[in-house]
């Protein structure tokens, strides 16, 4: 499976999230953490297990999950979602390419593709 495709789904995304913070925790711990089902936290740890990213170890009743750190595809997952929450624009930036000012009055883009068409006066 590529890296894209596994961190397309936003239940893998929280679980490694949680991972990366906890280190070693059990199935019903990432249910709460991640607010999803323990069924979607399964399959989902599944796929990543076959992936070789988490490690999924038995302990009577208790499966313990840990990122597996000697995959390199762990830690390219874990680089994407810090580049994926980590802001790229400023506020002021981003506040500056919606507003814009012509002829002396504040306007508004609906669309970045209809850049001279559909402005709003504010």
């Amino acid at each position: 499976m590529k890296l894209e495709q596994i961190i397309a789904s936003s239940c893998r995304q929280k679980i490694l999230r949680a991972l990366s913070n906890a280190k070693k925790t059990h199935i019903t711990n990432l249910v709460r953490i991640t607010n999803s089902t323990y069924n979607q936290v399964k399959r989902n740890l599944d796929i990543m297990e076959k992936e070789g990213i988490v490690k999924i170890q038995n302990f009577g009743n208790m499966k313990i999950v840990e990122l597996n750190f000697s995959n390199s595809k762990t830690v390219k997952l874990l680089k994407a979602l810090q580049t994926l929450q980590t802001p790229t624009v400023s506020f002021e930036l981003a506040i500056a390419n919606v507003f814009e000012t012509i002829d002396g009055e504040p306007w508004i883009e609906r669309s970045p593709q209809s850049r001279n068409m559909n402005r709003i006066p504010i």
